[in-house]
C-alpha cells in the first residue's frame, strides 16, 4: 500500500472520529450521510439496508443476506442497490481502535442522472444481479469520499457542493468492476428495475397478504420469472423477504413500546400469535418476551459499563 493510500485512510478515520465521538449511529449535516462507531465487536443486528454505499474506515463488518455472507473492511466497500433485510455484525473493534464506518444513501434517480451524463449510452439489458455486492476500494473513490466528508468542516458549502461530491461518488462506484450490476437497477425495463418495483410494493404493504398475481402484474412478469429474478436480486423468495420485514418490525414495536406480543403479531400481518412466536424464535433465537427482555438487559449492562 502506497504512502498516499495510507494517509488517505488515516484522514477518513480522523474525520469520522471527530463527528462520531460516542458509540452508535450519528446523522450528519449532509442528510444522506451517517457515521457509525463501535468500541467492541457486536452481536448480529437485524435491519433493512436502503440503497446505499457502505464504507468501513477502521475495523471490519460481516453482513448476511439470506444464507450468504459478505465481509468488508477498509480495502473494500459494500453497495446495497435495493431495500434488503440483512443481518449485520461488527467483527473487529476495540476501545483504542473502534470500528468506524460511513453510509451514504442514494436513489435510482441519482444513478440514472449519472448514466445519462456518461459518454457511453446505456440500454436496459435482460439481466439482473444480486442487490448486494462488495467491490475493492479505489483511490479515486476514496478521494471523492474524503471531499464529501470534509465538507462537514464548512457547513455553508454543503448545500452547493455536497450534491456534486455525491454525484462524483456515484460515478466512481458505477465505473468500478461491478458497477454494471448497479446500473441495471436504474435502467427502465431491465429485470432488476422491475424487481425493484416489486420490492418497493412489498416494503410498503408488508403487513398485507402477499398476492403473487398482483406482484406479477406490477413487474410485468410470469410467476416463475418473478420468483427467479426476485431470488437472484435478494437471495430469498418474496414470502421469505416479507417474513423478515414483518419480524423486524415486530421486534422494533416490542422493544420500543409496551405492546403485547400478540398485538405486535397482528399489526405486522400475522393471523396466529403462536405461528408468529415460532417464526420469531426461529429468527432471533428466543420467543418474543424472552428476546426483548434480553435486549433490554444488554442495554442496561452496556450503560453500566460505559
Amino acid at each position: 500500500m502506497g504512502e498516499r493510500s495510507v494517509k488517505r485512510k488515516e484522514q477518513l478515520v480522523q474525520m469520522i472520529e471527530r463527528f462520531a465521538k460516542q458509540d452508535g449511529t450519528h446523522e450528519t449535516l449532509i442528510p444522506a450521510l451517517r457515521f457509525t462507531r463501535s468500541s467492541r465487536a457486536s452481536e448480529p443486528v437485524y435491519s433493512v439496508y436502503e440503497p446505499s454505499l457502505c464504507v468501513v474506515a477502521q475495523g471490519s463488518k460481516l453482513v448476511m443476506l439470506g444464507q450468504e455472507s459478505y465481509r468488508y473492511d477498509p480495502n473494500s466497500y459494500l453497495v446495497a442497490s435495493v431495500h434488503l433485510p440483512i443481518t449485520g455484525q461488527v467483527m473487529e473493534a476495540a476501545p483504542e481502535t473502534p470500528y468506524l464506518s460511513l453510509q451514504l444513501q442514494f436513489d435510482m434517480d441519482q444513478i440514472l442522472e449519472v448514466i445519462q451524463a456518461s459518454v457511453t449510452v446505456e440500454r436496459a439489458k435482460p439481466q439482473s444481479g444480486r442487490g448486494l455486492y462488495i467491490n475493492r476500494m479505489s483511490d479515486t473513490l476514496h478521494d471523492a469520499l474524503l471531499r464529501l466528508v470534509q465538507l462537514l468542516d464548512t457547513p455553508d458549502d454543503i448545500p452547493v457542493l455536497a450534491p456534486y461530491a455525491i454525484r462524483e461518488i456515484v460515478y466512481r462506484v458505477l465505473q468500478d468492476e461491478q458497477g454494471t450490476v448497479l446500473k441495471q437497477f436504474a435502467l427502465l425495463g431491465s429485470h432488476a428495475q422491475r424487481i425493484t418495483m416489486v420490492i418497493k410494493r412489498i416494503n410498503r404493504d408488508f403487513a398485507m397478504p402477499l398476492h403473487i398475481d398482483e406482484l406479477t402484474a406490477e413487474a410485468g412478469m410470469s410467476a416463475s420469472s418473478l420468483y427467479y429474478y426476485f431470488k437472484e436480486v435478494t437471495a430469498m423468495s418474496p414470502i421469505q423477504y416479507q417474513k423478515q420485514l414483518r419480524l423486524q418490525e415486530a421486534r422494533r414495536l416490542l422493544y420500543s413500546t409496551a405492546i403485547e406480543a400478540a398485538d405486535a403479531a397482528f399489526q405486522v400481518g400475522y393471523e396466529s400469535p403462536s405461528h408468529f412466536s415460532r417464526e420469531y424464535a426461529r429468527m432471533y433465537g428466543h420467543p418474543p418476551v424472552k428476546d426483548i427482555r434480553r435486549l433490554r438487559d444488554e442495554l442496561q449492562t452496556g450503560k453500566a459499563s460505559s
